[in-house]
């Protein structure tokens, strides 16, 4: 699909863009900077011969490798759909002179508001009351209420979280208001200045009645939920990941629960997305997952959009912003 210009020297290709919409938010903004091509999907192993010559590409989750700058010699721009970029080889970037630019703090409160949702889930059971209003225990009940399925108050309890950015604060911010204690692990503990306790990540995990994940996979983190971490966490306590997936070992998790180590999971993100068939998470008890959708209202994906446009024209007039790779 081909989009209008105003920069007709530059070629952009857009290799996912199902990824941020379906048709109900535009990519107008985008394409209409450059000579545009659009594809809703496109494979790995199809990425460098999607680019081809472009100058530019924009994606979100597809694998920007060294392999794909050695086949695409004029590619010298990398957008993301997201805040994340691992995606990338940015040290090849570099090497090409490439630039690649992320949207920060787009998702902030979307992000925050469904680690509550989480949260509340696990808490007030409303998922396991609605099945059985469903299936007609309240019609056939003789008193006006039940409560054989326990839930429980979250104020007084304490929420450790995991990574203190933009996301993790707005969380601290919500579970204050719920009357929750509040605690963080950082690798930036001097950028904590909201008066949050700061301890280390031992020491959060065992006093934490739920652990949220806030920080980005590094290769110095991945999978720091393991089973000597969860070893650490109380019985009963509840682990929240609307990060990525791999700072967990999905097989840990997968035991933990299984054997009643670990009082529940909620999760909005895995090792590989889509799901995998074998993914030891599907079906472990008391875990439940959505499918990375904690980003994705409406509202956030058009000001992602509107960000995405704005860091490409930023390149295109020579003066980049949100670069990633420096």
């Amino acid at each position: 699909m081909k989009g209008g210009a105003q920069m007709k020297n530059i070629r952009l290709v857009i290799l996912d863009s199902e990824t941020v919409t379906r048709g109900d938010v535009s990519l107008d903004g985008i394409t209409a900077l450059a000579d545009s091509s659009v594809f809703g999907y496109t494979p790995n192993e199809k990425v460098a011969e999607a680019i081809g010559d472009a100058d530019a590409v924009i994606c979100n989750k597809c694998l920007i490798t060294q392999e794909v700058f050695d086949k695409c010699p004029n590619l010298k721009y990398v957008g993301l759909f997201a805040t994340g970029y691992n995606n990338v080889d940015l040290a090849a970037a570099s090497r090409r002179g490439a630039v690649v630019c992320n949207v920060p703090a787009y998702s902030t409160n979307a992000v925050a508001q469904h680690t509550f949702a989480l949260i509340l889930d696990y808490y007030n059971k409303v998922a396991e009351y609605k099945k059985t209003v469903a299936d007609g225990d309240w019609v056939n009940y003789k008193l006006f209420s039940y409560f054989y399925i326990p839930t429980t108050e979250i104020a007084g309890l304490t929420l450790g979280i995991i990574g203190y950015g933009d996301i993790g604060r707005k969380t601290a911010e919500i579970a204050r208001a719920f009357g929750m204690n509040v605690v963080t692990y950082t690798r930036s503990p001097q950028k904590v200045t909201d008066g949050t306790r700061v301890c280390t990540l031992e020491e959060l995990l065992s006093i934490s009645d739920a652990v949220s994940l806030h920080c980005p996979l590094t290769p110095e983190n991945g999978k720091m939920i393991n089973t000597e971490t969860l070893a650490l966490m109380k019985p009963n306590a509840l682990l929240v990941n609307t990060a990525r997936g791999g700072l967990i070992d999905e097989q840990a998790l997968a035991e933990a629960l299984n054997e009643g180590r670990l009082g529940g999971a909620r999760l909005d993100t895995l090792t590989y997305e889509p799901m995998r068939e074998d993914c030891p998470l599907r079906g472990a008890k008391n875990c439940a997952i959505t499918p990375h959708i904690a980003w994705a209202p409406i509202e956030t994906r058009v000001r992602l959009l509107e960000k995405v446009a704005e860091n490409l024209k930023a390149w295109i007039n020579g003066k980049p912003i949100n670069v990633v790779n420096k």
